[in-house]
């Protein structure tokens, strides 16, 4: 009786030992040789075949003890013992392929400007968990079509159910085909709420403040809002800044000298746009100025803070030297003293 179960044994425990081998030692080996040579897709099957090596030999090894057992296992339990081997070993090569199809997509996508990884990659693996699922019954002999039929009929159902869902999903599909948003776009949606997105998945887009907080809007939100795309139809802007001078000024050298000002913020900020010089156009004779709109170019929405910035302290700065005043109001207020004198008093 003890022969007999010497080599269902010895199998298993063949297959363990091989499958703890081929994980710990050569498994580990392999990866850190593919990682150092920053093989393209490398890390990505590792990352797919994580742990199937240690099932694969496992499994090999239960199915051989299975096969050559001397034991009186009735048929019929055999064969559903194999057929189990068999149902667990296709499902673990279809769950390898939906990672695969889920690693290769997320890096085809991040060559891809703009294009958001989540909803893309998730749905690509869950179509091959669906189609494997369907093959792996039709191997073992389960007549898929019923299957389908209901599914198809139950389909109805549960989509009055998801309603909400659904609709996120498909305007989730809908944002990324128009591309109105990729990721890294700057939006200011017409609540106020305004960000970077920085993904977009199957229900909600996510948008990064410039402090640091995430916001949540579902899709089907973002889908049917006003915002605007600052990053369209390019990331480049045009940051306006309106400015006062006092009406005893030189027009023309305060036109040269805010000029000259602009172009040394540009050349710190946005060197590359330097070829769109910036301008200045007078508007209007305001109480106590002769006002103007500078426009100058920056490389993106952000950048228009620091650029502000230094624009006001180094044209405050040059205006100093070069003697042009910036004007604030002044106020005379006459007090009358015992109905006969008065004094004047300036009020800054």
């Amino acid at each position: 009786m003890i022969k007999q179960w010497i080599v269902p044994i010895a199998f298993i425990l063949v297959g363990l030992l091989s499958g703890l081998i081929g994980e710990k030692v050569i498994f580990k080996k392999l990866r850190k040789l593919v990682t150092e040579q920053q093989i393209p897709g490398g890390e990505i099957i590792f990352q797919a075949l994580h742990r199937m090596t240690f099932l694969w030999f496992s499994l090999a090894g239960f199915f051989g003890a299975i096969i050559y057992s001397s034991l009186n296992i009735n048929d019929d339990v055999k064969s559903l013992l194999q057929k189990t081997i068999t149902v667990i070993f296709l499902y673990s090569v279809t769950l390898v392929l939906a990672r695969l199809t889920a690693g290769f997509v997320n890096l085809f996508i991040q060559r891809t400007e703009g294009v958001p990884a989540s909803l893309i990659s998730n749905l690509a693996k869950t179509a091959v968990l669906i189609l494997g699922t369907l093959a792996l019954l039709q191997t073992v002999g389960v007549e898929i079509t019923p299957i389908v039929t209901t599914l198809g009929v139950g389909g109805l159902a549960v989509g009055l159910a998801l309603q909400d869902t659904l609709t996120n999903l498909f305007s989730g599909f809908y944002l990324i085909i128009s591309q109105q948003v990729r990721t890294g776009d700057y939006v200011k949606l017409d609540d106020g709420y305004e960000g970077y997105v920085t993904d977009i998945t199957w229900r909600n887009t996510t948008i990064r403040e410039i402090k640091n907080n995430i916001i949540i809007v579902p899709n089907s939100r973002l889908g049917s809002a006003i915002f605007t795309n600052y990053h369209l139809p390019v990331k480049a802007i045009t940051l306006t800044m309106d400015v006062g001078v006092g009406y005893d000024s030189d027009l023309e050298r305060v036109e040269r000298v805010t000029i000259e000002v602009a172009k040394e913020v540009m050349e710190e900020i946005a060197p590359e746009l330097m070829e769109i010089e910036p301008f200045i156009r007078f508007h209007t004779f305001n109480d106590f100025s002769i006002d103007f709109k500078l426009s100058m170019r920056v490389n993106e929405y952000f950048d228009q803070r620091m650029a502000k910035h230094l624009f006001i302290k180094k044209l405050h700065k040059r205006y100093q030297q070069e003697g042009i005043q910036i004007p604030f109001p002044i106020r005379d207020v006459y007090v009358q003293n015992n109905g006969t004198e008065t004094s004047n008093i300036d009020l800054n």
